[in-house]
């Protein structure tokens, strides 16, 4: 589960970010490509948060499709899952979208 350990880093930097003021939300933006389960992350976000200024606060997580264009036959398709081959036959791809994990925004009050 390391979604723990991913979550905790989030946590740590929104925490370095707002210090003393209180986090009501944050949200992230999560490839479908990182191998992350949100229903986790949304689990461990309220463990990692108790007793901290984020505590109580909702977590939002937008999945990212996955994307990738063929460098074979020039195609440009969605991802579903980590197997990177094109339709036709190459896994001679470039992923375009689905790696990323960032901390889109936070509201703090």
């Amino acid at each position: 589960m390391h979604e723990l350990s991913i979550t905790q880093s989030v946590v740590d930097e929104v925490r370095s970010r707002a210090g003393e003021r209180r986090v009501h939300r944050v949200r992230l933006e999560v490839g479908a490509l990182t191998a992350v389960v949100p229903s986790s992350m949304l689990f461990c976000f309220d463990l990692v948060t108790a007793g901290t200024v984020l505590e109580g606060a909702a977590l939002d997580i937008d999945v990212t499709p996955g994307r990738a264009a063929c460098r074979s036959c020039g195609v440009s398709f969605d991802l579903p899952d980590p197997v990177l081959l094109c339709a036709c036959g190459s896994a001679d791809v470039s992923v375009l979208a689905g790696r990323e994990l960032k901390i889109v925004s936070m509201e703090v009050g």
